[in-house]
């Protein structure tokens, strides 16, 4: 199909390949110039065309004339095994896409969350979410903090909730319940009958606290570093529910997040507020800036906080920085 190179004007087509590319697949289909101009809607001489540049382009004949037939030759049979599935995948774009948002309300969601978070303020959150999108898969990360942001950080998870003091900066913490730090012991215990506690009155108590790499212990610490008031720590184990188990039974006192206290603890906890000393802990979401959140992400985290979303702190190219 290739005519005289010298004079034959030359067509601009590189910048949208993809008619040329479709043209020439019908011809290779049908075997006909007509046949692919009328399954395409377009007219004879634009199919010429498409063909002509496309050959000027590759430098290579793509046909030959077998009667009345087009056929393509080797270099044409390379280039349709080549072409064909992108062109198809093209043209099955739409419907593909249609099918995609209809299961977007399928899938997983991955939500990375420590173990107080998972145990006290995530249940009925997990509850509503699974009656609202039972065709989604929910899978809950319990890891520790450091955990949960090298998962954000890889797309290991869709979002994380927990507790953070300081926000990295290439994270984006929006804190939604705030949490009073309490006093625990067993009743009955000689603190909780002073009308008021003061941070040294602890001193002479063995403390129960969470190991040394947690927020909750170096926080104590920071705290009674501050104040320079001494204290002991008689046992480091993890976990709110054997903490107090072991407060319960008189093994020493503890400083708690009240996210951990139930309704079922007073019966077995006396519990202080000691929020004149230490800060109160605040408990939100956590997403990596500039990640894309699905509709499923978006639906768990408008269950935490109804409109959180409204402000463009997320959008549809993804989470804002703030």
């Amino acid at each position: 199909m290739t005519s005289d190179g010298a004079s034959a004007p030359r067509f601009a087509y590189k910048a949208d390949r993809l008619k040329p590319l479709r043209a020439f697949c019908q011809v290779v289909r049908l075997g006909s110039i007509s046949r692919a101009a009328s399954a395409l809607y377009v007219s004879q001489p634009a199919i010429t065309l498409q063909l002509q540049a496309l050959e000027r382009e590759l430098g290579v004949r793509l046909f030959e004339r077998t009667g009345r037939r087009l056929t393509p030759t080797r270099e044409g049979d390379a280039l349709y095994e080549l072409a064909r599935p992108l062109v198809e995948g093209i043209d099955a774009l739409p419907a593909t896409f249609r099918e995609q948002l209809r299961g977007l309300d399928a899938g997983e969601l991955h939500v990375a969350a420590g173990s107080s978070t998972i145990l006290y303020l995530l249940p009925r959150i997990v509850e509503a979410y699974r009656k609202a999108h039972p065709e989604v898969r929910l899978i809950l990360h319990n890891v520790t903090g450091a955990g949960g942001l090298d998962l954000l950080r890889s797309d290991g998870v869709d979002l994380a909730v927990g507790s953070m003091l300081d926000a990295p900066g290439d994270l984006d913490y929006a804190p939604v319940y705030r949490f009073e730090p309490m006093l625990i012991a067993p009743p009955g215990h000689p603190l909780m009958a002073k009308p008021e506690i003061k941070l040294e009155d602890l001193s002479p108590y063995g403390l129960i606290l969470p190991p040394q790499r947690l927020t909750t212990y170096r926080l104590v610490d920071l705290v009674f570093q501050q104040n320079r008031v001494p204290y002991t720590v008689a046992l480091e184990v993890g976990g709110w529910e054997v903490i107090k188990q072991y407060v319960a039974m008189g093994l020493g006192i503890s400083i708690v997040t009240s996210i951990c206290l139930t309704d079922a603890d007073r019966q077995r906890l006396a519990a202080r507020s000691l929020a004149k000393y230490f800060p109160s802990r605040s408990y939100g979401v956590v997403v990596r800036k500039g990640k894309y959140l699905s509709q499923q992400a978006r639906d768990f985290i408008d269950l935490i906080q109804p409109q959180m979303l409204a402000p463009r702190e997320y959008d549809e190219t993804g989470h804002s920085g703030r």
